[in-house]
């Protein structure tokens, strides 16, 4: 790919990005030019390369469950008419107040939106330096999925060196990354998926994967100190049975598509469930964090951390690739580039 110059003018009015103006699905996208965001003096102009694709984005852009418009994103109509999270990209301008970019740095972050955009501005605190080693197209990836799964292991499963590990959704966004942090944690790892990502959950590192399809997990004989459930399709209850009787169960999903509260419902049966169980659930909340996108970048140039890349899409495909996202049989992540 090419990587963009920074030295490029970025003065004129006007850029092109893929904007809405209503929720919807992806024909409400469109691939026309907006005013080019105005640089604050805490601001950070980027001028976008890649734009990694997460389950979040589905939600924004459909604005479904309805509960997450509460959350300041906008009531009837979205507050931020330019979808995208997860981008890398050089530094073409910087706020008087910026203290850690310069122009012509590459970058990597986790935006409250904006990302499909010729060019961005974000809080100097939502981003972290693109490491030399790391290509544009894979540092995208790492904002919101790869930082999921640091978090959900790290901070709310509290894995442990030699502790058994179940991921459920191990091949999708973050489950390919949660299979290989968990190993890098020290964790015996076993992965659910399809069939087709067996090999795939394998090569990652998982010491143990299952078939979704031919096996129902809740009923095996395995017991796991940690659940990391990517997915929502059993109940805690289920997999509270190949749970040791202290294992954390960590939840990203409740899985029912439920259009006023989606997985929220699911997820709030968790919680009151930790009222008589020993074996605490856990839903996770995961927030932007600089340091975590940093560690997760390290793990990269390290080779214990990879990027696996199902679809690539060029800037006018945005729509085909939120329709493909919102399927939700992702393998791995999908990215766009600019």
């Amino acid at each position: 790919m090419t990587i963009p110059d920074a030295s490029a003018p970025v003065a004129a009015p006007r850029m092109r990005a893929i904007h809405r103006r209503a929720y919807g699905g992806p024909e409400v996208l469109a691939l026309t030019e907006v005013d080019r965001p105005a640089l604050r003096p805490d601001g950070v102009m980027v001028r976008v390369a890649a734009v990694g694709l997460h389950r979040g984005d589905w939600h924004l852009l459909t604005g479904r469950p309805y509960l997450i418009r509460l959350f300041g994103f906008g009531l009837l109509a979205p507050k931020q008419e330019i979808p995208g999270m997860a981008v890398a990209g050089t530094v073409v301008a910087v706020g008087a107040r910026v203290t850690r970019f310069a122009v012509g740095d590459a970058v990597m972050g986790e935006l409250p939106g904006g990302g499909f955009a010729e060019v961005v501005v974000a809080d100097e605190a939502l981003l972290a330096t693109k490491p030399a080693g790391l290509s544009f197209e894979d540092a995208a990836c790492l904002p919101v999925s790869a930082t999921t799964a640091l978090q959900g292991l790290r901070d709310a499963g509290k894995v442990q060196p030699g502790q058994s590990v179940l991921i459920n959704g191990a091949s999708g966004g973050v489950g390919s990354f949660a299979v290989q942090i968990a190993k890098a944690l020290g964790a015996q790892v076993t992965a659910v998926c399809s069939a087709r990502n067996l090999e795939l959950a394998r090569s990652l590192g998982a010491d143990h994967v299952i078939d979704y399809g031919a096996e129902d997990v809740t009923a095996g004989s395995g017991r796991y100190d940690v659940v990391f459930d990517l997915v929502g399709n059993h109940a805690v209850g289920a997999f509270r049975r190949v749970m040791t009787p202290t294992g954390r169960f960590v939840a990203s999903s409740g899985g029912a598509d439920h259009p006023w509260v989606g997985p929220m419902g699911a997820l709030l049966a968790g919680m009151l469930s930790n009222a008589w169980s020993k074996a605490p659930f856990v839903p996770l909340v995961a927030k932007p964090a600089v340091a975590d996108l940093a560690e997760v970048a390290r793990m990269v140039e390290a080779g214990t951390l990879r990027v696996v890349v199902d679809r690539r899409y060029g800037f006018a495909e945005v729509p085909e690739a939120l329709r493909y996202l919102g399927m939700g049989h992702s393998r791995g992540k999908s990215v766009v580039t600019l």
